[in-house]
């Protein structure tokens, strides 16, 4: 059975998400990275989705978020991203959240590296 394709512009069109919210719902982890179909076209490449699923996962995001935090909709599709602590900045432009599995590391000043203080700080409250 041959998977029918459905463009990146055409799936933002169907569903009136943007760019942005369509890259944020992947970091987050509701679409899966693999999801995402490279092609080559005429006009260069593209991205594609496998229809059935993507908009399965579209419906079930929109019918969700405003029930359920887009944070809680991903711990439970992705358990295993559930249990990964996060480093929260708070600052005077908003708060910043980073899952302790996605920091490379992390200086102060860009010269005292402060990122093995950390992981032990992320073990501790795992135990």
């Amino acid at each position: 059975m041959e998977e029918k394709l459905i463009s990146k512009k055409d799936l933002l069109q169907r569903y009136g998400i943007s760019y942005g919210a369509l890259y944020r719902w992947k970091r987050m982890g509701l679409i899966p990275e693999e999801w995402f179909i490279k092609r080559a076209t005429s006009t260069g490449q593209e991205t594609f989705f496998d229809e059935e699923t993507i908009c399965a996962r579209i419906d079930m995001i929109i019918a969700a978020k405003d029930s359920v935090s887009l944070e809680e909709l991903s711990s439970h599709l992705n358990p295993s991203h559930a249990a990964d602590p996060e480093l929260v900045i708070e600052t005077t432009y908003g708060s910043f959240r980073f899952k302790a599995g996605d920091i490379r590391s992390i200086t102060i000043g860009g010269e005292e590296d402060i990122t093995d203080e950390v992981a032990q700080i992320f073990n501790r409250e795992r135990k």
